[in-house]
C-alpha cells in the first residue's frame, strides 16, 4: 500500500467507506478523515507524487479519476462529476492540472 507509514489502515476504510456511494466523495471530508489534513508539507508532497501515477509532475483529470483507488485498489472510481469538482477545488491556477503546491495547499486549505 502506498500509504503504508503515513496513514492508518483503519482511518483510510473509514474515509473510503464514507465516500463510497457514487456522487458522494468531498475532498475535504476525505482529507480530513484519512488523516492527510494534519500532514505536514513534506508528507503532503510525498501523498501527491502517490496520486502521479505517470510521474508527470502534475495530477491530471484521468488520475483524479482514480483517487481513491490509491488509497485502495478496490475503491471506486470517481464520477465525472466528483472529478471535475475536485480538480476546479486544486487547480489555482487554471492549467488543468493539480501541481504539488497546488494539491499540498488544497488539503490544508
Amino acid at each position: 500500500m502506498a500509504f503504508k507509514g503515513m496513514l492508518k489502515d483503519e482511518d483510510i476504510a473509514a474515509a473510503l467507506q464514507h465516500c463510497a456511494a457514487a456522487d458522494s466523495f468531498n475532498h475535504k471530508e476525505f482529507f480530513a478523515k484519512v488523516g492527510l489534513a494534519g500532514k505536514s508539507t513534506e508528507d503532503l508532497k510525498k501523498a501527491f507524487y502517490f496520486v502521479d501515477q505517470d510521474k508527470s509532475g502534475f495530477i491530471e483529470e484521468d488520475e483524479l479519476k482514480l483517487f481513491l483507488q490509491t488509497f485502495s485498489a478496490g475503491a471506486r472510481a470517481l464520477t465525472d462529476k466528483e472529478t471535475k469538482v475536485f480538480l476546479a477545488a486544486g487547480d489555482a491556477d487554471g492549467d488543468g492540472m493539480i501541481g504539488v503546491d497546488e494539491f499540498a495547499a488544497m488539503i490544508k486549505g
